[in-house]
């Protein structure tokens, strides 16, 4: 059943793919995040503890992903999303500007603009690559969840509105 919209520029057939989309987009995070933790896909980094805090605080799953993934079922999980998506998106963002743990400490503010750097972290193998690469996904998915989780909010809002409208 769709409400008949009080706000005909709605368009409502839109906001039924939100939470779908926000479904996918929690499980990629979650991926995403898992990705971070083994570095070239190797679990001695973790092991040892020679992973960021960041990656560590797993924001991609608890943040972009657990949350983002329930926020289909209702409005207030929407916001809780919304709030997830956002920690995901600013703890993503810290984690690519301080750069990747590795063996030989990378001495620069700007390593992500100067690739000769990128060849000083020997250990973990292309660490500062997977490093920028799935903080950036991280960053575009909670980006994309944050927006859709917006949606959704505002779409349950007018839903609870228009019931009210329904009847005349």
């Amino acid at each position: 059943l769709m409400c008949k919209p009080c706000v005909p520029s709605i368009n409502w057939k839109c906001t039924r793919i939100v939470g779908p989309c926000l479904l996918t987009l929690g499980m990629l995070s979650i991926v995403a995040n898992i990705l971070l933790l083994f570095p070239g896909w190797a679990w001695k980094y973790l092991a040892d503890g020679h992973i960021t805090k960041q990656a560590k605080a797993v924001p991609g799953i608890w943040g972009g992903g657990i949350t983002v993934s329930s926020a289909f079922l209702s409005v207030v999980l929407s916001k809780l999303a919304l709030l997830g998506s956002a920690a995901c998106f600013i703890m993503s963002g810290v984690g690519l500007t301080n750069g990747p743990l590795c063996l030989i400490s990378i001495q620069t503010k700007n390593y992500l603009y100067d690739w000769s750097f990128w060849s000083t972290c020997l250990e973990p193998v292309g660490i500062v690559t997977w490093n920028i690469c799935l903080f950036s996904i991280l960053l575009l998915i909670s980006a994309a969840e944050m927006v859709l989780a917006s949606l959704q909010i505002i779409n349950g809002c007018f839903g609870c509105l228009c019931g009210f409208c329904d009847g005349k």
